[in-house]
Parts: C-alpha cells; structure tokens; sequence
C-alpha cells in the first residue's frame, strides 16, 4: 500500500495512491496534477547517516565511519513531492543526495537488530539536500549544510508492506535527465536493522520518525533551474525543482502545512 498526504480544494487529506490516483479516507479520487503533495509522513525527528555507503566515502577521500555516523535535519526542513527547494544566496555548491528512508511504525527503545522489522512500518524516498561550503568534518555535518527550509524532500508516498528486502533496492538519482548518482542498498555500510538498534540505543523513537540511511557516490552541484529527479526501486520517484531564494514568492499558509 502507498500511504499518501496531499492538499486539495483547501483541505489537507490522508489516504492512500493506488492505480495512478490519490485516494482520500472518504475514497474520492483526486488526479495527481491537481494537488499539492505533502511529506508523506509528519516526524518529530528526522535522524541522517553519514558516509553509509562506502563508495561515498571514496569519492569524498574519507574512511568510512567505525559505528554509524549521525546528524538530525530539522523537520522544518521537509517539503513534498514536486515542491521547490530553495537555493540560498550565497551559496555557491548545493547537492541533492538520494536515500532510502525508513518510516518508524511505533514507538520504541534499545529495539534488538533481529526486531527491528518489527517497528518499521514502510519506507519512503529522500533527498538529504546539502551545502557542501559548510561541511568541514563529514563525520558530523552541521546544521548549517543540511537543516535549510526545503532540504528534505521526501515522498512521493509511504510503502508499507511491500518490501520484503530493503538491502535489494537500487537507487538513482538524476539532475535535468542525466544520471548523477547510482547505487543499490546492498552496498550499505550499516544495514537497516543495525541503524534503527543503533538510533533507538541512543534516543526513543516515536511513529513517522525518519532514519536516512545513506546516499551513494556521485554527489555534483545543482542550481536553480534545475529538477532532481530520485528513484528508488520498489518505492517510487520523488521530483523537485531547484528555485532561487530572491526568485520565490511564498505561497499564503494553508491547511495543507499542518497535520491531520
């Protein structure tokens, strides 16, 4: 099942996507182009891996970390499928970095590797978008590099119950229709279950929180103009325009920002 959240005719709606149509709880259909989808998922922490792949780790001339290297990217930072995502002035090396991302299905503490699965509701597609001028040391990437307003694209749904094997997906990330980055999640450096006993060792895990898991080598800047393009197999395709801060003209806020 793809679980969805989306904005329509001045409402904010839960449901689910299914045969190319957005699916709200009363069951009426809304066609894709119509709507404004929103993160998938409302988190009250979104946890990031850093160098879990280790051909990420070569490209960037680093050793892969010796236990899972962390950092948080505010949930302010989330924004939805096809929503822009802002360059910031001044900024001259912003990169988009494709992730399977890990939904948490219920509240949780010291979770075991052999149950992890167990309080996993589904996974999702992410984009840890980055600021490469602000990383200095890659094994605790600041704030500043990761936690901008729109740095977090995540969705286009949630897929829960459908993925057997989370270590047999292959991510692609592609900028204007060329392909920047490939990998699949057999590579991870840290497998699913050791990240979510590692993360809950540390901090309570609460329902919807995120745990990014990883992005592989082929990182390369974008700009404003751009549209990423990620795939993850077995998932879906999140896409975002790259948008000038000057240039953007928000929106007035609406009941599609909240939560249900």
């Amino acid at each position: 099942m793809k679980r969805v959240r989306f904005a329509a005719a001045g409402r904010l709606h839960e449901g689910e996507f299914r045969d190319g149509w957005l699916l709200d709880a009363a069951g009426r259909r809304y066609a894709p182009e119509e709507v404004a989808w929103l993160p998938p998922v409302v988190p009250t922490k979104v946890v990031g891996v850093a160098l879990n792949f280790a051909d990420h780790a070569d490209e960037l001339g680093v050793r892969t970390p010796e236990e899972p290297a962390l950092f948080f990217k505010p949930p302010s930072s989330l924004v939805g499928h096809r929503a822009p995502v802002l360059y910031p002035r001044g900024v001259r090396h912003l990169h988009q970095e494709v992730e399977l991302a890990v939904v948490i299905g219920r509240r949780c503490r010291r979770v075991r590797p052999e149950d992890a699965y167990e309080v996993i509701r589904g996974y999702t597609v992410a984009n840890d978008v980055t600021v490469r001028d602000f990383v200095g040391n890659f094994y605790r990437p600041p704030v500043r590099a990761k936690g901008y307003d729109t740095f977090g694209p995540v969705g286009p749904w949630v897929v829960e119950g459908e993925i057997p094997d989370p270590h047999r997906l292959r991510l692609r990330a592609y900028v204007n229709g060329e392909l920047r980055q490939e990998g699949v999640t057999a590579q991870l450096v840290w497998r699913v279950p050791e990240l979510v006993a590692f993360v809950s060792s540390i901090m309570t895990l609460e329902p919807d929180d995120l745990i990014l898991t990883g992005t592989p080598r082929g990182v390369a800047p974008v700009h404003p103009g751009d549209v990423m393009r990620l795939e993850v197999e077995g998932i879906g395709t999140l896409e975002n325009p790259v948008v000038a801060e000057e240039d953007w003209e928000p929106v007035p806020e609406s009941p599609g920002t909240g939560r249900v």
